[in-house]
C-alpha cells in the first residue's frame, strides 16, 4: 500500500469490535417547569457517548421507569446496529406501541445517530444523505386574550422575522386551546367558565378575518383546533375560514374519529395538519396513506424517534404530503435537532414548530439551536451538536406535569369534560 492510500485511513476511527454500549440512563430536568427527558447512552471508548429525547412529558416517570427495564438489553451491544438495537427493543416486550414505549425507544433512538455522528465525524443529517435545503422555515405561535392582542402578537413575531405564525385567541372558559381564557366575553347559566363549541365557530372566523385585515397577505397563518371539533363541525369551520387562507388547520378531529378525515379533506380546500396524537409509526403512517392529511405532524419521540420519523418523511413524499413535526416546550433542545435533521435532509418538509426556549434551557443544553430571522439551522458539529450540562440540569428537578390539572378543567358549560 502506498503512503498516499495510507493517508485515507488516517482519520480516528474505532473498529466495530472495540466499541459497546457500557449504560442507558436518564436524566430529567426542568429548566422552564416542563419535565424534559433525555436518554443518555454510553460506551467503553472515552469521551464517546450520545443523548436522545424520551420526553413524554405528562408521563414522564413511566418513560424513565421503562428505559430501566430496557438498559439490560442494550448493554454490551454494538452501538452502531441501530436497526437492530431498534427492533430488539420494540420486539422483546412482544405488546409494543404506546407513549411510553415509544418514546423510551425513541431516547435511545437519538442517542444511537448522535454517537454514529461522532464517530464519523459528521453531523447526523450527513449521515441522512446530506441537505437539500439550507435551513427549516419555522413557525410560532402569537395568542392574546382578544383578536387585538393576537394581532399584536403576530406582529412582534412578523418583526422577528417569522414567515408563518399560528394564532389563537381567547374564548370563553379554557377549552379553547392556546391562548387565555376571555372571561366575561359570554354569560353561561350553569357554568361561566364553560367551552361553547357553537362559539369558537364564531370567533375563529373573526379572529383570522381581523389579523388578515390589520396584517394582509404577506403572512402565512395557521391554527391548531386541537381535536375540539366533530367532522361535521370541522367542516364548518374549515369552509368558514377559506377567504382567509390558512397555512394549514391543525388537528381538527380526535384520534378515535381519524378514520373520519377524509370527509373533512374532500368538503374543503383548506390543508390540514394531523398526527400530534399519533402514539406509533403505523398510526402515523396510515394518516398519509390514506390521504387524510396534507401535513404530517407527529411528535417524534411518541412515533418511536428519528429513524420512524425518516420513513414517514420518505412516504410522506411519496404521496405528495408535508412535513411539520410537532416541536413545542415539552419538546427537548435534542429533539428539536433531530426534527431539523429531517427537515433539511427531507424533500417532503413543509414547516417546522418552533419554540424560544428560556436563558435555564440553553444552560442545561450547551450547543442548542436557536430560531434566527424565522430559520431553524442545524448544527455543523459532529453528531447532534449538543451537550447536556449534569449540574445545570439537576438545579431544575421535574415535578408532576401541569398538563393534568389544565386537561381536568377543560370542560362545557354543562360540566362534561371536553377531551383534547
Amino acid at each position: 500500500m502506498t503512503a498516499a492510500a495510507r493517508t485515507t485511513f488516517d482519520q480516528p476511527w474505532i473498529p466495530r469490535e472495540k466499541v459497546r454500549i457500557t449504560d442507558v440512563r436518564a436524566i430529567v430536568t426542568a429548566p422552564e417547569g416542563i419535565p424534559l427527558v433525555v436518554v443518555r447512552v454510553d460506551t467503553d471508548q472515552d469521551g464517546l457517548w450520545g443523548y436522545g429525547c424520551a420526553t413524554f412529558t405528562q408521563r414522564w416517570q413511566a418513560v424513565v421507569a421503562f428505559l430501566d427495564h430496557l438498559r439490560p438489553l442494550l448493554v454490551g451491544r454494538y452501538p452502531g446496529d441501530i436497526e437492530d438495537l431498534l427492533r430488539l427493543v420494540r420486539f422483546t416486550g412482544y405488546w409494543r406501541e404506546g407513549p411510553v414505549g415509544n418514546n423510551a425507544l425513541s431516547g435511545i433512538d437519538m442517542a444511537l445517530w448522535d454517537i454514529a455522528g461522532k464517530r464519523a465525524g459528521m453531523p447526523v443529517y450527513e449521515l441522512f444523505g446530506g441537505r437539500v435545503r439550507a435551513a427549516a422555515d419555522t413557525y410560532l405561535h402569537a395568542e392574546g386574550a382578544d383578536l387585538d392582542e393576537t394581532t399584536a402578537h403576530a406582529r412582534e413575531l412578523m418583526a422577528a422575522g417569522l414567515r408563518h405564525v399560528r394564532i389563537q385567541t381567547g374564548q370563553q372558559g379554557i377549552g379553547h386551546y392556546g391562548a387565555p381564557p376571555a372571561m366575561g366575553s359570554f354569560a353561561w347559566a350553569k357554568n361561566p367558565a364553560g367551552w361553547r363549541v357553537e362559539d369558537y365557530l364564531v370567533r375563529t372566523p373573526q379572529l383570522f378575518a381581523h389579523v388578515r385585515d390589520a396584517l394582509g397577505d404577506g403572512v402565512e397563518l395557521l391554527h391548531d383546533v386541537h381535536s375540539r371539533l366533530t367532522p361535521a363541525t370541522a367542516v364548518a369551520l374549515a369552509r368558514s375560514l377559506e377567504p382567509y387562507r390558512p397555512f394549514f388547520l391543525e388537528d381538527v378531529l380526535a384520534p378515535e374519529h381519524w378514520h373520519r378525515l377524509a370527509e373533512v379533506r374532500a368538503a374543503s380546500p383548506v390543508p390540514l395538519a394531523v398526527g400530534e396524537l399519533a402514539t406509533s409509526f403505523t398510526d402515523a403512517a396510515r394518516l398519509i396513506r390514506d390521504h387524510h392529511v396534507d401535513f404530517i405532524r407527529s411528535h417524534l419521540s411518541d412515533v418511536g424517534g428519528v429513524s420512524a420519523a425518516r420513513r414517514l418523511a420518505v412516504l410522506a413524499d411519496v404521496e405528495g404530503v408535508r412535513t411539520a413535526w410537532h416541536s413545542p416546550g415539552d419538546a427537548s433542545p435534542f429533539a428539536v435537532a433531530a426534527a431539523v435533521a429531517l427537515d433539511v435532509t427531507s424533500p417532503a418538509f413543509g414547516i417546522q414548530e418552533g419554540h424560544v426556549y428560556n436563558d435555564e434551557t440553553h444552560e442545561v443544553f450547551p450547543g442548542m439551536i436557536d430560531i434566527v430571522d424565522g430559520w431553524l439551522t442545524p448544527n455543523d458539529a459532529p453528531g447532534w451538536g449538543i451537550d447536556l450540562d449534569e449540574a445545570a440540569a439537576a438545579r431544575f428537578p421535574a415535578g408532576i406535569s401541569g398538563h393534568d390539572a389544565w386537561a381536568a378543567g377543560v370542560r362545557a358549560p354543562d360540566g362534561a369534560l371536553i377531551a383534547p
